[in-house]
């Protein structure tokens, strides 16, 4: 009876651990599979950059056979020389079909005379994920493929779904909502516009732009929600969509009363389709000057609105009116500053 016993308790003590180890076999089998599939859904995007150092390089992921590409909405679209290249090293032309910069989304299209019938995630499929999910990033985080190599995966865990607020001064993010935080460190410069997946190859989001918490000055991992993108991304491949920012047709009548320099502001050259609102320099004894603004500020909001390029800012002051409040937000290094000014008379 006692040797039944043992032979029992060994018997037990094997199922158990095998039990155990089988479960590494089955994710890992798991995610291999995903990687397989989602690889070939993976785009590398180049396009402008230099501009006070920003990279000229992105990641987005195929949303459509006929090449519809989501991204993150950033200065490296700002070109009419954009360039794809697929996962196989195929190279195309691409254009921007649209974007919404409250939603850090842009939606691009492959140029090509050819049916193209490419791989692509079903963005329709609006997964929802919580704490403990298992997840793969996919991204072309420092550049790492140019060509056909594969780009970069990272395995992480979701830690929770939160709100990042954009104006409250903790996260230099355009973005107010939702958010997937990760403990991967998915987040890296070329990185933003990568897709994070389940590891049963489940889209759950885009990841978003690098962000730094002003307050313990430490890098933010998240993804912008695909349940949050999906109508916008709809909207924009149909041609049903018109942005609260960049689809606005510009007013011809629109007065141009203010200039930037009729503040002390003189800005970094107009060179690009949307050049970043940075400042170049600030004039001695002007009102930014007063206010404390420096070099290389990068002005993001003027009375709320959000600026995203150097036109966008110049057209905005030219609506302002003499003795009206401007409240102009800058990011300075890993910090958002908000100064008021009083607008002076015109110059006549």
């Amino acid at each position: 009876m006692i040797q039944i016993n043992k032979v029992k308790h060994v018997f037990v003590c094997l199922c158990l651990l095998g039990s155990i180890l089988a479960v590494p076999r089955v994710t890992q089998a798991s995610s291999q599979s995903t990687i397989k599939y989602a690889l070939p859904r993976l785009v590398k995007i180049f396009g402008a950059g230099g501009v006070k150092n920003l990279y000229g390089y992105s990641t987005g992921f195929l949303v459509s056979p006929e090449g519809h590409i989501a991204t993150i909405w950033s200065p490296v679209l700002d070109t009419d020389r954009l360039s794809v290249v697929l996962h196989d090293g195929r190279k195309f032309e691409a254009e921007v079909l649209g974007a919404e910069p409250h939603l850090d989304l842009a939606i691009i299209k492959l140029k090509s005379e050819r049916e193209l019938n490419l791989p692509y995630f079903d963005y329709h499929d609006k997964v929802i994920a919580g704490p403990g999910t298992r997840i793969l990033g996919f991204s072309n985080m420092f550049r790492v493929a140019t060509g056909d190599e594969p780009v970069s995966v990272l395995h992480g865990v979701i830690e929770a779904r939160t709100d990042l607020p954009r104006r409250r001064g903790a996260f230099e993010l355009s973005y107010a909502g939702d958010v997937y935080v990760v403990d991967a460190i998915t987040n890296n410069p070329g990185a933003a516009g990568g897709a994070i997946l389940t590891y049963d190859g489940k889209l759950l989001g885009m990841i978003g732009k690098q962000v730094r918490n002003a307050k313990t000055n430490t890098w933010v991992n998240y993804s912008l929600p695909i349940d949050v993108l999906s109508k916008s991304i709809e909207q924009i491949i149909t041609g049903k969509f018109e942005s609260s920012e960049d689809q606005k047709k510009p007013d011809t009548q629109a007065p141009e009363r203010y200039r930037p320099v009729d503040f002390g502001l003189v800005m970094v050259p107009d060179v690009l389709y949307r050049t970043p609102a940075f400042i170049d320099s600030v004039l001695p004894d002007s009102l930014v000057a007063k206010a404390g603004l420096q070099p290389n500020d990068l002005v993001v909001f003027v009375n709320d609105e959000l600026i995203k390029s150097c036109k966008t800012l110049s057209a905005e002051l030219g609506k302002l009116e003499a003795g009206d409040l401007l409240r102009l937000v800058v990011r300075r290094d890993n910090q958002l500053i908000s100064i008021e000014l009083q607008v002076p008379p015109e110059k006549k």
